[in-house]
């Protein structure tokens, strides 16, 4: 065969192979290039999806990607986990969720199209809502141990505010009710501003809601705060005791928090990375400051204990659920 023959045929192989590696390549740099997204459950401009926003700017740094924020309002935050757990398990979808489609609805909910176990992975916890119980300044309680003596005189007045039906202060109040000997009456409103108003007005004698709604009527003067839920006090109100050390016990699991997960079947080095990143990112004064502001208090635990306490907390609502024979319906 003549020697420039061979060089042609030579040329042709190695073009071919110098091709054939160049896809890969490609397709790992357009891989690299596609957004992360966090879906939020939640419309935009709310604290969540202020968090996720503020949240998303660190981790275009430290996964060196880019991240965008995708909001999917509706359900409970039930459509934004079913897009997540519908996702490729790859990462690049994480899902910021509240506490009640992992710890309460899997209770209240005959049935759900998601099993919260099987279907998601955590990946951290991050930051805790506290909420506090308020009355007017014009009731004859100052704390919480002088209400609960009133209310026991008072027992047709047992009626405490809150803005869902069905999660855990609903069930906090039930809790507290059966210790005290009164049947204490969880009564829902279609938002904390019209709660307030009644506790303001005098029609309410007490009402339970996050932290950051109620401090601009606190520092005016308007209501008195009692006690926080959880079991430790708020670095947000570090002069207002639990309502535990108030002799109010049933809120040491109520109050509210975000967390992160990723589909099942991502990676464990890959969930990692971003446990990494997101733990690193609300450990940073900027954004610990700015969502203090926003009645968020950053926590920092690993998915394995995210995890752990997402079984405990459904094992201790599940009894009081039951007992209560609430059902979920939407």
């Amino acid at each position: 065969m003549p020697f420039r023959i061979v060089l042609k045929r030579l040329a042709a192989i190695l073009g071919l192979a110098l091709g054939a590696s160049a896809v890969p390549h490609a397709a790992v740099a357009a891989a690299s290039d596609t957004p992360t997204r966090i879906v939020v459950g939640f419309a935009a401009g709310g604290a969540l999806d202020i968090f996720a926003r503020t949240l998303a700017e660190k981790l275009r740094v430290s996964l060196n990607t880019p991240v965008v924020v995708e909001n999917r309002p509706g359900a409970s935050a039930r459509l934004a986990l079913d897009t997540v757990r519908r996702s490729a398990a790859d990462g690049k979808t994480i899902l910021i969720s509240p506490a009640p489609p992992f710890t309460i609805f899997p209770l209240t909910y005959k049935q759900l199209p998601y099993d919260p176990d099987k279907d998601l992975v955590p990946v951290a916890y991050l930051a805790d809502v506290p909420l506090v119980a308020s009355t007017s300044v014009n009731q004859p309680y100052r704390t919480m141990q002088e209400y609960l003596a009133w209310v026991k005189r008072q027992p047709a007045k047992g009626g405490v505010g809150l803005v869902t039906l069905g999660g855990t202060i609903h069930f906090g109040v039930l809790t507290l009710g059966k210790e005290i000997g009164v049947p204490l009456l969880p009564t829902a409103y279609r938002g904390a501003v019209m709660m307030l108003t009644d506790e303001i007005g005098g029609t309410l004698p007490l009402g339970i809601d996050a932290v950051a709604g109620q401090m601009e009527l606190y520092r005016a003067g308007k209501i008195r705060f009692l006690g926080v839920t959880g079991t430790k006090r708020t670095s947000l109100l570090p002069d207002v005791p639990t309502l535990a050390e108030s002799g109010a016990p049933g809120f040491e699991s109520a109050s509210g928090w975000y967390s992160a997960f990723v589909a099942a079947g991502t990676p464990a080095e890959t969930v990692g990375r971003i446990e990494k990143a997101m733990l690193e990112a609300i450990r940073t004064p900027d954004v610990r400051d700015k969502m203090a502001a926003l009645g968020m208090e950053m926590n920092g635990q690993s998915g394995a204990a995210l995890r752990k306490m997402i079984q405990a907390q459904r094992a201790q609502w599940k009894p009081v659920v039951e007992a209560s024979g609430f059902t979920a319906s939407d």
